[in-house]
């Protein structure tokens, strides 16, 4: 049921992107306007992670995840009314936004600490496998192209309300499944002390400090560009309209199934942590093609590449957390793991439309495919992390697998 949930809830979220970033150009927005709205939904993101990572620790993750279900259904419906009445304006949209990143928050931490209570450690290589794959299918795939079919044959609104659908049908299984297990706090601690013991652990634990290091600059370098300047590459380059757009988030979709699937097939790799800043890194280089082609079968390409080596990346990332984060600091690993790899998140989203403006499509997305592979390099090498992955090998059976690691050298 949880499985069901999680599926329902990413195809909504795709429906979603797609239907706000038509909402804006509607709107009569262009790449600027569509910055302040993926800002705004970013900035609530950041505002609110910690403090979803200290719930999710400390209360039942069923009643978390609900409440996130409840907040979409009644801003993307709230969304879908003002636009389908025709008084939606372009605040509106921006302030939804951000109650949506807000929830976001709360959602990731909660589902992330809820796998390692289900599953025995053998099998969480798998389970992310399976989340890796559902997430490109629903969200990148399905959810995008019914959009693009929404908002082609009716308005950017339809879209929104569909969205709304989605999260409802996510609701659902939630309702049936039994209360799920939280570790009790410990007597005495406060929510600031629980936040204080996170960030204590990931400050001594090199290869955390290391990897999350490596994702806020990724995450400045590359998130902006990919949301807010890919619709229009596809429009002015390739003169596609939605189902364009939509075919090359699709392509992004089919590539991270078949990373997912590549990556879950077998053990972890045995230098897991060198493969997996490679992986982020190097594979974006391929976004360079998209300021440069005039082709959308090359853009859906290009899209599919860098599918397949983010996934794989995030099945390593996903199992290495559960594998040697202790249990009780699960929820507020993850969630200072979104809150350091996406603290640049709205800087990338404002500064993407302006940049683009100001360098033209083709420089920017050249230097977006190029600057990842250099910082991948660094931080391996930079926080030696060969020796770390070497001394804590996660290849081996579970039973002699560690659970808490020692800070790299």
């Amino acid at each position: 049921m949880l499985a069901a949930s999680i599926g329902f809830s990413l195809f909504a979220s795709g429906l979603w992107l797609v239907a706000i970033v038509y909402q804006v150009i509607a709107l009569g927005g262009g790449p600027s306007e569509l910055s302040l709205v993926a800002a705004a939904a970013s900035l609530g993101l950041v505002l609110s992670v910690l403090v979803g990572g200290v719930a999710a620790d400390r209360l039942p993750r069923r009643l978390v995840l609900i409440t996130v279900e409840v907040v979409r259904i009644v801003a993307a419906g709230t969304a879908a009314a003002l636009a389908l009445s025709g008084v939606m304006q372009l605040w509106h949209l921006t302030v939804i936004a951000f109650v949506v990143g807000s929830a976001e928050a709360f959602f990731f931490p909660a589902y992330s600490a809820v796998l390692p209570t289900m599953l025995p450690a053998e099998e969480l290589l798998a389970a992310n496998g399976v989340e890796g794959m559902l997430r490109p299918i629903a969200q990148q795939a399905l959810g995008p192209a019914l959009a693009g079919l929404l908002v082609g044959a009716f308005v950017p609104g339809a879209a929104l309300l569909g969205a709304a659908v989605g999260y409802v049908l996510a609701l659902l299984p939630l309702l049936t499944i039994r209360l799920l297990p939280t570790a009790p706090a410990a007597d005495g601690s406060s929510a600031l002390g629980d936040l204080r013991e996170g960030f204590s652990y990931f400050l001594r634990t090199g290869w955390l400090f290391a990897t999350l290091a490596f994702a806020i600059l990724l995450v400045l370098v590359i998130i902006g560009p990919i949301e807010v300047l890919v619709p229009f590459a596809v429009r002015d380059q390739t003169g596609a309209g939605p189902s364009g757009y939509a075919f090359v988030l699709g392509s992004y979709g089919v590539g991270g199934v078949v990373g997912s699937l590549v990556a879950s097939a077998g053990r972890l790799p045995r230098r897991y942590l060198t493969w997996m800043l490679l992986l982020w890194g190097a594979g974006c280089a391929p976004l360079a093609v998209l300021g440069l082609t005039d082709r959308l079968w090359v853009m859906g390409a290009a899209a599919f590449v860098v599918g397949v080596t983010g996934a794989a990346a995030q099945v390593i990332w996903g199992t290495l957390l559960q594998r040697r984060v202790p249990p009780h600091l699960l929820g507020r690993v993850s969630s200072l793991d979104f809150f350091v790899s996406l603290a640049l998140m709205p800087v990338s989203m404002a500064l993407a439309g302006p940049v683009g403006d100001a360098l033209g499509l083709p420089v920017t997305f050249v230097l977006v495919g190029a600057i990842p592979v250099f910082l991948a390099i660094a931080a391996i090498l930079g926080w030696r992390l060969h020796r770390d992955e070497v001394a804590h090998p996660l290849d081996a059976p579970v039973s002699s697998a560690p659970t808490s690691p020692a800070p790299a050298s």
